[in-house]
């Protein structure tokens, strides 16, 4: 019996009305067992790893968007071609792709490199961008979320809290609460 499998993924926590988009569109195309994680494309993805392991000759994937699934083109290169010895077709709703027929995988190819590439140019003018400002005395980066609730993970923790509650409530990842808890001889705390 063939399956027809969905893998949903968000980069952060935030992300709720685009997840929950993606965990809609995954259903109505008959997604009789689906993966779902938020977490960034380069962090270890559990449940990406969980679904190719489950996947089966005959079974289709299916995403909403291809930056759901791959990193760059070469992850892409390396998923398609193990799906590919695996017996199992991949579909990408947004761009209307399907691996089971040769066009549908050259296509794949090609917008996978043109992601990439708009990925690139994105990431060097922000670059630029971040540059600019310095030079102008305007740039102070990111504020340090987690290390700002530091105190405040330690105390969930003396509480008995679970560090994946932790992370959930405060809405940092579960590695930062970890980090937090360890530092809890730091000599200060971050406010």
């Amino acid at each position: 019996m063939t399956a027809i499998v969905g893998y949903a993924r968000t980069s952060t926590l935030e992300q709720v009305a685009g997840f929950e988009a993606q965990l809609r569109e995954l259903k109505a195309m008959g997604c009789t067992k689906l993966f779902q994680e938020q977490v960034s494309s380069v962090a270890k993805r559990q449940q990406l790893e969980a679904c190719l392991d489950y996947l089966r000759e005959g079974d289709t994937l299916i995403v909403t968007k291809l930056d759901r699934l791959a990193r760059n083109v070469a992850h892409l290169g390396q998923l398609v071609a193990m799906l590919k010895d695996k017996g199992v077709r991949l579909r990408v709703l947004d761009l209307g792709l399907d691996t089971s027929t040769p066009t549908g995988e050259l296509i794949l190819n090609m917008m996978g490199a043109v992601a990439q590439f708009e990925r690139q140019m994105m990431l060097e003018r922000q670059r630029e961008g971040i540059a600019k400002a310095k030079s102008e005395g305007k740039y102070k980066g990111r504020a340090p979320t987690a290390k700002r609730q530091a105190l405040r993970a330690r105390e969930m923790a003396a509480e008995g809290v679970s560090r994946a509650e932790i992370a959930a409530r405060l809405g940092v990842s579960e590695r930062s609460v970890y980090r937090a808890i360890k530092e809890k001889n730091s000599p200060h705390d971050f406010v």
